[in-house]
């Protein structure tokens, strides 16, 4: 492997994303060869690094095999992998990974359920996040309010948040009447609660909400709340195309669907 930055190999041996990994080398949590890192530094991975005090195995500065899995997350579970208040987290419910640890694809506030996914690829995760790959986003969403079209072209066309502009790509009536209707809503970025406060821009309330689809990847019908699937090899590398990171030849055991 020619020398590559540092960063960038800790996240394909599945230590986290860039940006996590750009903050441990700043607070000087990542050792090289018994050195504290910089931002910048490169390797070639045949160095000993320590990441919080733990060695990375060789094996995995190598590239660890790339592995995708969904997850239906329901409602109560946090998206972070430890809670002050003792709530349960996404990660009690995942398998061990076999090198590195599993890395959320954005998050899901606790009241949100529906595919969630995670890889133990940080570089692959950081593109499926990053704004400049747009990969859309599908959510199926309750509201109860009024809703009429003049507010869905407003939805469509722009609604200033305290963040910024923001808006939906497409908004789509699936069903329900009166006050309590359901829409398909898609978007292309993951700013924090930013379905729920485009609609409550409008006064009307998120009831309910289901992330649905992620890029290429749709929650399977039959896959039960707090339940996980290994995505398969081609769905892996549609994944990996999406955001133009070359797909990952090496062979992969079939799994099997793990209930909690």
């Amino acid at each position: 492997m020619t020398d590559e930055k540092l960063q960038k190999v800790l996240a394909r041996a599945g230590m986290g994303s860039r940006r996590e990994l750009e903050e441990r080398i700043r607070a000087g949590r990542v050792l090289v060869n018994g050195e504290p890192a910089r931002i910048g530094d490169r390797v070639s991975g045949t160095e000993r690094i320590k990441v919080d005090g733990r060695l990375v195995p060789p094996a995995a500065l190598q590239g660890a095999q790339r592995r995708v899995i969904i997850y239906h997350k329901p409602v109560g579970e946090m998206t972070t992998r430890r809670d002050p208040e003792g709530r349960p987290t996404v990660f009690s419910s995942l398998p061990r990974p076999a090198g590195g640890r599993w890395i959320s694809v954005g998050r899901m506030d606790v009241n949100t359920l529906g595919l969630l996914l995670f890889t133990n690829d940080g570089e692959l995760a950081n593109r499926l996040m990053h704004p400049r790959y747009a990969v859309e986003r599908e959510y199926a969403v309750r509201v109860f309010g009024e809703v009429d079209e003049a507010m869905l072209g407003r939805l469509q066309q722009g609604v200033r948040l305290e963040d910024g502009l923001a808006r939906f790509d497409a908004v789509q009536p699936a069903g329900g009447s009166g006050e309590n209707q359901w829409f398909h809503v898609l978007l292309r970025e993951g700013r924090r609660r930013e379905v729920r406060r485009l609609w409550e821009s409008q006064g009307v309330r998120v009831s309910r909400l289901i992330r649905v689809r992620y890029g290429p990847v749709t929650l399977p019908p039959d896959l039960a709340r707090g339940e996980w699937r290994h995505l398969d090899d081609d769905a892996v590398d549609d994944l990996c195309r999406l955001v133009h990171l070359e797909p990952d030849r090496a062979p992969r055991r079939r799994q099997r669907k793990q209930r909690r």
